[in-house]
Order: structure tokens, then C-alpha cells, then sequence
């Protein structure tokens, strides 16, 4: 899977220099090898929200979320950016081999770091496209850390995704089981679990996100199709409802989740009272 006609299609990474982060954010750097360093970026909403660890696509660094983390915390979510080999300001170059395991250095050292700084929130794991894979492996190797799952834009299938791509596996003698294996994976996981994906997604077409979410082991589990998205424009269709959905189904995952009939039970009573006044 390091051979460079996977490499090739597979990464897509952009180098740049450190960008100054945005108000209420900070930057961690994260050492997963001799003289390798993954950058990470925290959007910052409260110590005791929770938190969305990411894993994003092949063609993102950090700063396209700039506009982005600020609006999961608007939702007083947590938004955490982490980078791969070789993207952003992070060293060393990416390889298959080693995205994954990189992938789990990160999530234990960044939750780590959330504990040294008093973050006690719950604790998700979210991956895009190529972070998919990040997301589910993590996710499943440490679903003892993680209270759910969100997948968006994701892949169950690696070599139907490969010749996509213009890479046939098959013919490198390259099996299913020895590529990422996301739906075998996620088959054995049983937490909360969200898998966003766009009606008209070309490049990891829509059956790919429904043989995970029939896969995914979870009681809980949602599959919520975009409508007129593709593979890049969920959030830009979406727009707000977004990141407000995203909330929700943590709400649900971690039970704090508004209480309907306590919140009618309210309601009513402000309008009994407003009336009564209103007769005064």
C-alpha cells in the first residue's frame, strides 16, 4: 500500500507555513515518531463541552477550518483538527503504513493533553473522506475512550474507491482485507454512531455510507443523506443545520439531550402566566 501509484492518489498533501490561529483557538503539536511532528488545532467552546476529535480529507490542512471550528463552537462543541504526514506544518512525509498508527498516537496524546488541561467533556471521533478511515480505526481500537462516532463523506469499500480513484488493487494483488477494511471494522462497533454523506457524491458514491451504517454494530445509529450535496459541499448545502444536527446526536449519544415535555410543560406555563397577566 506504500507503492507510490497508491501514494499518489491517495495523499494529497499541502504544506504551509504556521498560520496565526483564531481567537479562542490553540494550536498542539503532536511527536509520533523521530523527527515527526503532527500539527493539530482546538476550536475552544468550554472545558466541559464535548469534544470532536477530526480526521480530515486528503486535499484539507487546518486552516480551511478556521471558518469552520468556530461554528461547532457556536454549538459549544469542542472541534479538534489533526493533521497527517506532511500536511500543513506537520514534518515527515504520508505513507499508508503509517496513517493509521499515527492516527491513534494522536487521539491518545490529544486526549491526554484534554485531560492535563481540564477538558472533561465527552469524547467523539469524527473522520471525512480519507479521515474516515482515521475515524473508524481509532474508534474502534479505543471504544473504550470514545463516547460515538461520526463519519462524513466516508468509505465501507477500499478497492471499489481505489479504481475510482484510477488505481485497480485488485490487479497489485492487493485484497480487501489488506487495505483500510472500514466496513469489517466498523462492524464491531457498538457506540453511537452518525454517518452524514451527500445524495450526489460522485467520488465515494452513496452506497458506500449505506453498507457502513448497515454494518456499524451500534444500537444507535443514523445515516443522514444530504440532499443535492456532493462530496465536498455538505456543510455549504446544509449551511447551519449542520452543525446543529451534529449537536443533536451528540446530545442523544451522551443523554443531554433537551427534555421535550419539560420544555412544553414550560412553555405552557409561561403563556398561562403571560395571560393571567394580561387580565391583571
Amino acid at each position: 500500500m506504500d507503492r507510490p501509484e497508491i501514494t499518489n492518489v491517495l495523499f494529497h498533501p499541502v504544506q504551509v507555513a504556521r498560520n496565526t490561529p483564531p481567537q479562542g483557538a490553540v494550536d498542539i503539536d503532536v511527536s509520533v515518531a523521530e523527527d515527526v511532528t503532527i500539527a493539530c488545532r482546538l476550536y475552544s467552546a468550554d472545558p466541559t463541552a464535548p469534544t470532536i476529535v477530526f480526521f480530515h480529507g486528503n486535499g484539507e490542512i487546518i486552516p480551511d477550518y478556521d471558518t469552520i471550528g468556530p461554528m461547532y463552537v457556536r454549538e459549544r462543541l469542542n472541534f479538534l483538527v489533526t493533521e497527517y504526514r506532511g500536511y500543513g506544518w506537520s514534518t515527515g512525509m504520508p505513507l499508508t503504513s503509517t496513517l493509521l498508527p499515527d492516527s491513534n498516537t494522536v487521539f491518545l496524546s490529544l486526549r491526554q493533553w484534554l485531560s492535563d488541561h481540564a477538558y472533561t467533556g465527552p469524547l467523539f471521533v469524527m473522520g471525512r473522506s480519507l479521515g474516515s478511515a482515521c475515524a473508524i480505526d481509532v474508534a474502534v481500537n479505543h471504544s473504550e475512550l470514545v463516547d460515538g462516532l461520526i463519519i462524513e463523506s466516508g468509505f465501507a469499500k477500499t478497492l471499489p474507491l481505489a479504481v475510482v480513484l484510477g488505481v485497480d488493487l485488485a490487479q497489485l494483488g492487493i485484497s480487501e482485507e489488506q487495505t483500510f477494511n472500514n466496513s469489517a471494522k466498523i462492524a464491531t462497533f457498538t457506540k453511537p454512531t452518525y454517518i452524514l454523506h451527500g445524495q450526489y457524491d460522485q467520488l465515494i458514491q452513496l452506497w458506500q455510507a449505506e453498507t457502513l451504517h448497515a454494518q456499524c454494530d451500534a444500537k444507535q445509529k443514523e445515516l443522514q443523506v444530504v440532499p443535492r450535496a456532493d462530496h465536498n459541499s455538505i456543510i455549504a448545502v446544509a449551511g447551519p443545520l449542520y452543525f446543529q444536527e451534529i449537536r443533536k446526536f451528540i446530545e442523544k449519544a451522551t443523554g443531554t439531550a433537551p427534555d421535550w415535555r419539560e420544555l412544553r410543560r414550560q412553555f405552557k406555563a409561561r403563556q398561562k402566566q403571560a395571560a393571567e397577566n394580561h387580565d391583571r
